[in-house]
């Protein structure tokens, strides 16, 4: 499933545990993300899409917390870095419930809460062209393409409204894991409203190096040092004159955007 067996060992776990669990009400289980579009390292978080035949009721979601809770006590690292939500098959089928909220695990936590993350055109797009099967028929079958023109419409709106709410209040994002995160994550949402369909953020990254000016290059370059340890670079304080730079960087990006709305 992918290149490092303790995962393997913690996805097989936690498939096995949601068969049990579901039985034939589980239609599949997938990668997407960074290990679906091949972008992933020791320092990734993993995530997952699970599609159920319908709604999950209250007991469904009462054992799928002892699950979550279970897996992620294994004596694994990888077991703390799961991340992904639920969907029932009409709800992924149909484009019209984008936005609407799904049982979420969020990363290193170990139990579910409803949270719109996942229910989004992007990973819509990464699951049925690069979903990693664990379970489940192909994910083509489950549902339609996403068009290059929606999926661009939803990043233009991502970039600009997440880029209104950092830069009207950049504090809780002012720490030395976010800054190399927001510049790695509007390299990479810059590339894909380029190229209309969803990317790596290690392509984004070399893709804004070439396309924009020369003085981003060490910027982006440094970003990637603030990966490792995410749980530990949260709470470290950022490069003064780099997180400033961060947020021109943003709003570079922001710019760019417009004008490709503009065309």
């Amino acid at each position: 499933m992918t290149p490092y067996p303790d995962l393997d060992a913690v996805l097989g776990h936690f498939v096995d545990a949601l068969q049990s669990t579901l039985a034939d009400r589980l239609v599949g289980a997938y990668l997407q993300g960074s290990f679906a579009v091949g972008d992933f390292d020791e320092h990734s978080d993993c995530d997952f899409i699970v599609v159920t035949r319908t709604e999950l009721d209250d007991e469904d979601v009462t054992r799928l917390q002892r699950i979550h809770g279970e897996v992620f006590d294994l004596p694994a690292e990888w077991a703390k870095h799961l991340e992904g939500s639920y969907f029932p098959a009409e709800t992924l089928r149909r484009v019209g419930t984008v936005g609407m909220p799904l049982w979420y695990l969020d990363h290193g936590s170990r139990s579910l809460a409803r949270s719109n993350h996942c229910n989004t055109l992007l990973v819509r797009a990464v699951l049925r062209e690069h979903g990693v099967r664990l379970a489940g028929p192909a994910p083509r079958e489950l549902l339609a393409p996403v068009t290059a023109d929606a999926l661009r419409r939803e990043i233009q709106q991502v970039m600009q409204s997440w880029g209104r709410e950092i830069l009207d209040d950049s504090e809780p994002y002012r720490n030395h894991f976010y800054q190399g995160y927001l510049v790695l994550n509007y390299a990479r949402m810059l590339h894909d409203l380029h190229e209309g369909r969803p990317g790596s953020k290690r392509a984004g990254a070399e893709w804004a190096k070439a396309a924009l000016a020369i003085e981003w290059r060490d910027l982006i370059d440094r970003a990637w040092s603030t990966r490792p340890n995410p749980a530990v670079s949260v709470r470290r304080p950022p490069h003064a004159a780099d997180f400033e730079r961060t947020l021109a960087f943003v709003q570079l990006c922001m710019r760019e955007a417009d004008k490709f709305q503009s065309r």
